[in-house]
């Protein structure tokens, strides 16, 4: 794509701000009148995290640093933005914000030396598999996807999430769902309080919606249970929380950065009064942010993830369904090292046709994607319709993930706050899966692979595997 501005006159200051400037971004300049930006502002502090702390300080001390890393550059930048935007906002968690502007204007905001990086803030509609199989009033028990992964075993051992709280960013959540309601930590049994349980970064729904039913379908699969026989979820006992990423479907970064941070540090309605002791364990993603929004030119929302998981947040993702040819796992945030990332398995066991392979090969780090794989072909769960049923993707994959992670925090207290531990027992004890594809120099023989990375999920001996650690590290069970 052409990287020059549309007048001759502009030419010496496109040079400068070339490496910056995302090429969507750069269409956009040339061909609208008018544009949104996502800017990244230069961060002059790394953040600094204490493993030794508790859940709550360790989130109160990475949640300090990174709002007085934001102040400074924010302050340089403001009375430029005051000047020049039509509209802004500032996000703290990753030093960023978000303008619209003529984009007159906008070329002028980009070159502030506090801009380390410009992308376009365009939405792009969710990539998914559609429902494969008409709404189902019946019951239909416990799923394969369940079964599979020798949930029921792990809930007869009395580990089914309870005390743990598990947050989605999606497409909204029809949150009285007989399947998820008695799960929503907004409600107490006979009321409903969404303040610190909902936000909506597309700033319409002031209570849990669902504008599209993909959000419904994978907050069922991690939590789900009508207590009638209908019990979709793996971790029946976790309370959930929720955000609205995209509009009927549409994400942009700036959406995608606001749920993140509205889960780091949840707030009541009005973005007011945070309340730290609210945020969730884990974070399931089941969406992709794509090139066209700007997201892999470079990573631009890497260091949001790198700084919830080290405030002690595991984030969960769809890999993809844009299998099944290598170097597939291309969009943000399943690419980045820190994101557990999910690729997607059949009934029979093996790989889904759709799921992405790695290696990532779009930021230049060969690295091997999926972490793991888990049930995403044909997946029962709720749909917003207020019924059940059918839908197949690495969407449905990710939340069996999440799942299985509540139920280890339940097994073992002493994990929550630990997302790289917790990620580590379910790859090792997941169960060893093997292809004939290789992807980018690596065997598929080999284990981990690009296929199905260290395997396939098996909450049964992840349970086990955490218990005995608890054991040998505490003397007692």
């Amino acid at each position: 794509m052409n990287k020059i501005f549309f007048t001759l006159l502009l030419l010496p200051i496109v040079v400068a701000a070339d490496n910056k400037i995302s090429t969507q971004l750069q269409s956009d300049l040339r061909n609208k009148e008018s544009v949104e930006m996502y800017l990244l502002l230069d961060n002059t502090k790394a953040i600094k995290t204490l493993a030794n702390k508790n859940r709550v300080e360790r989130l109160k001390l990475v949640i300090t640093q990174l709002k007085n890393n934001a102040k400074f550059s924010q302050t340089q930048i403001e009375s430029e933005l005051q000047k020049y935007a039509q509209d802004y906002q500032f996000y703290w968690i990753n030093n960023s914000v978000w303008v619209k502007a003529s984009s007159q204007n906008a070329k002028i905001i980009v070159q502030n030396t506090q801009v380390k990086k410009a992308f376009a803030n365009t939405p792009q509609k969710l990539a998914i598999i559609d429902n494969d199989s008409p709404v189902q009033k019946s019951i239909s028990a416990v799923g394969w996807g369940s079964n599979m992964i020798n949930a029921p075993a792990v809930w007869a051992l009395g580990f089914k999430g309870q005390n743990v709280i598990i947050a989605g960013q999606d497409t909204g959540y029809k949150w009285d769902h007989v399947a998820l309601k008695e799960k929503y930590a907004g409600w107490d049994g006979v009321s409903v309080n969404h303040n610190y349980r909902w936000h909506d970064a597309i700033h319409v729904f002031n209570a849990p919606f669902d504008d599209h039913g993909h959000g419904t379908h994978t907050m069922g699969t991690m939590v789900g249970d009508d207590g009638a026989g209908n019990q979709v979820g793996i971790a029946p006992d976790a309370k959930w929380i929720g955000c609205r990423n995209m509009d009927q479907g549409n994400g942009t970064p700036q959406t995608y950065t606001e749920c993140f941070q509205f889960f780091l540090e949840p707030t009541d309605l009005n973005g007011l009064n945070p309340d730290v002791t609210k945020a969730p364990h884990i974070i399931n993603n089941s969406w992709g942010c794509t090139f066209g929004e700007g997201c892999t030119q470079p990573n631009a929302l890497e260091s949001i993830v790198n700084n919830v998981v080290d405030a002690g947040i595991l984030v969960v993702a769809a890999a993809g369904n844009s299998g099944s040819g290598c170097g597939t796992v291309s969009d943000p945030i399943a690419i980045y090292d820190k994101t557990f990332t999910v690729g997607s398995t059949t009934s029979s066991d093996t790989i889904s046709s759709f799921s992405s392979r790695g290696a990532v090969t779009v930021d230049g780090s060969n690295r091997i994607k999926p972490d793991v794989s888990a049930p995403g072909s044909s997946i029962r769960s709720s749909l917003k319709s207020g019924g059940y049923g059918n839908m197949s993707g690495t969407s449905m994959a990710s939340p069996h993930v999440a799942g299985v992670a509540a139920l280890l925090i339940s097994a073992d207290p002493s994990l929550a706050g630990q997302p790289a531990l917790i990620k580590q027992i379910i790859m090792d004890s997941s169960v060893a899966k093997t292809s004939t594809q290789d992807c980018n120099g690596t065997p598929g023989s080999q284990i981990p692979n690009n296929t199905f990375g260290w395997g396939r999920l098996d909450a049964l001996a992840a349970v086990n595997q955490a218990r005995l650690d608890f054991v040998f590290t505490n003397g007692f069970e």
